[in-house]
């Protein structure tokens, strides 16, 4: 019965986020430009956002396909579930959706094929974040100084290359989120004891054949050995677009805002 509720809420999220893609009237196009760079986002307020009020932040960071300069693909996987009449008044929070320009990534992220045609991946960290990282990481602290933020419930969620990003991003960054929702994700291992004490909720598909969910698992049993909060979803019929079910779960924001620094 659950297996079924899921397929069917998963058919409902893609619906809706083809929908949101093409009119998603509540998200405000903006660009943030810093030392001669510019970086394309689109963002959520809260409604009825008060003065003097602190709201969570969440950054959501898109998949490799919605890569562009459109400043509109990266809603479409994930805006959907942020425009839903009830989640907004119960989880009122800014939203960031940056878009990661074409043949670039979030991450200096790099694979190839096995012989035995699998993809394997490195997670090389560089001696600096990618041009778009490093952009979407000045935005958020321009939120977070800007006063309307509580910097004890700022999030981070992301599927793909995002996920992978979100990752990344707790490496770098690991004072700045109090949790995150990794959709399809993986990173090294042996850097899981940097952001220990941030929660995750991992989501797979055990027919991943893109991101193989080795990469989520590994990470998975490093960062429980820290952290008792965090959790792990495989759904044992998804290949790589384990998001429609990921978003379909019941409480997947709502494990998400519980959490605080």
């Amino acid at each position: 019965m659950r297996t079924l509720t899921i397929i069917l809420s998963s058919i409902m999220f893609t619906m809706m986020g083809v929908l949101n893609a093409q009119n998603s009237d509540a998200f405000i196009k903006k660009e943030f430009v810093k030392d001669g760079a510019t970086l394309k986002y689109n963002i959520l307020y809260p409604q009825k956002m008060k003065s003097g009020k602190k709201y969570p932040l969440v950054l959501f960071l898109h998949g490799s396909g919605e890569r562009g300069t459109d400043n509109q693909k990266q809603l479409t996987h994930g805006s959907a579930l942020f425009l839903k009449e009830e989640l907004r008044k119960k989880y009122p929070a800014v939203v960031l959706f940056p878009q990661c320009p074409p043949k670039v990534m979030w991450t200096h992220r790099k694979k190839e094929k096995s012989p035995t045609g699998d993809w394997e991946f490195e997670f090389p960290l560089g001696q600096q974040p990618t041009l778009p990282a490093f952009l979407v990481n000045e935005l958020v602290d321009e939120w977070l100084a800007s006063g309307k933020i509580d910097t004890r419930r700022v999030y981070i969620m992301g599927l793909s290359m995002g996920g992978i990003g979100a990752l990344d991003f707790l490496y770098r960054w690991p004072e700045k989120y109090a949790a995150a929702n990794v959709i399809c994700g993986g990173h090294d291992p042996q850097l899981v004891s940097a952001y220990q004490h941030v929660p995750i909720w991992f989501f797979h598909g055990a027919k991943d054949d893109v991101v193989p969910p080795l990469y989520s698992r590994q990470i998975y049993e490093e960062h429980k050995k820290w952290n008792a909060k965090t959790k792990y979803t495989l759904y044992p019929e998804a290949n790589h677009n384990s998001w429609d079910p990921a978003f379909a779960e019941p409480h997947f924001l709502k494990w998400l805002f519980k959490q605080k620094k």
